[in-house]
């Protein structure tokens, strides 16, 4: 018998995730408002959620936030005093977020800044460091936000990147989808920077095949 990714997804959500009145109505909202059915699954926020509290992480910054399901997720891990900066071009899909990080009370934690993600990066100090930092937007311009994320971090900086394996599509060095060419040139923006260290991982699942990049500011 052959059992499908959204099956296992589904299995794993159940048992290790289980439900969850505030991330169920962000979805729901999300879709009632339009947005891009392109969060994370239940289980890559958890992912996530469990790897910025590994990182002890007491800052965090976004980019792409949405409708904020992932940020629910972040946010989540923060302690009391902990924050989360989180990036969104669109103001519909940041109206939207604020409205699912209130009912999941932690809108009290994220400050949700609109515009190009270049320029709100461009336009922050370094000031505190981000302790963790997880990237999920346009894939055109990943080398760029990981340079942000490096120069914003510290030492021992987590970096996660979404959508980095594309169905296999970042093997294709000849391929015309802007998306896998920012992909591209982020594995040998990564592989030429000797300030940090890096892996990949790829991943089946409810988003289909993908995977996300795992690094570590040194």
């Amino acid at each position: 018998m052959s059992w499908g990714w959204q099956a296992v997804d589904d299995y794993i959500a159940h048992h290790l995730i289980g439900a969850d009145d505030a991330l169920a109505a962000a979805l729901a909202n999300n879709e009632k408002q339009g947005l891009p059915p392109i969060d994370v699954s239940a289980a890559q926020g958890k992912m996530l959620f469990l790897l910025a509290q590994m990182a002890g992480a007491r800052r965090v910054l976004e980019v792409g936030t949405l409708g904020g399901y992932s940020t629910i997720w972040l946010a989540r891990a923060l302690p009391e005093d902990g924050r989360l900066v989180t990036l969104e071009l669109e103001a519909h899909h940041a109206a939207v977020a604020r409205e699912n990080l209130e009912r999941a009370g932690v809108s009290a934690k994220v400050d949700i800044r609109t515009g190009p993600a270049a320029d709100s990066l461009a336009a922050m100090d370094v000031g505190a460091p981000f302790d963790f930092v997880f990237i999920d937007a346009d894939k055109q311009s990943n080398a760029l936000y990981v340079a942000e994320a490096i120069r914003l971090g510290r030492s021992g900086t987590t970096i996660i990147v979404d959508n980095v394996v594309r169905e296999g599509g970042v093997l294709d060095a000849d391929s015309a989808d802007e998306r896998i060419i920012g992909t591209r040139a982020l594995f040998d923006m990564m592989e030429a920077d000797p300030g940090l260290d890096a892996t990949a991982v790829q991943t089946v699942g409810a988003k289909g095949w993908d995977g996300f990049v795992l690094a570590r500011v040194l």
